[in-house]
């Protein structure tokens, strides 16, 4: 089961890191303070209606967008292959040097 909150605090950070923008950029756009945006984005508060669609329009996305599974899926995607090439390179020279 997907904490809700967890999700949307994901998603809203990686829209906004996608915009290159930071939290306090996009608390100032939102018209929010940079904590409670903080707050969101690690799920520990889940903001109101009005302030979903504040903070999906700073983003420039829909606010269901801030609640979908495939920003975070491939995210996780990228880190995860991301590391398995790192080992990878890793392995690969350390067995060249015998």
């Amino acid at each position: 089961m997907t904490n809700i909150k967890v999700l949307l605090g994901a998603n809203i950070k990686f829209y906004r890191a996608n915009l290159g923008i930071s939290q306090a950029k996009l608390a100032e756009k939102a018209n929010m303070a940079t904590n409670y945006l903080g707050m969101i984005e690690c799920g520990k508060k889940f903001p109101s209606a009005d302030m979903l669609e504040r903070i999906a329009a700073s983003l420039e996305r829909d606010t269901i967008d801030l609640f979908s599974l495939t920003p975070i899926q491939k995210n996780w995607k990228h880190k995860i292959l991301s590391k398995i090439g790192d080992v990878i390179d890793e392995e690969l020279g350390s067995h060249h040097t015998l």
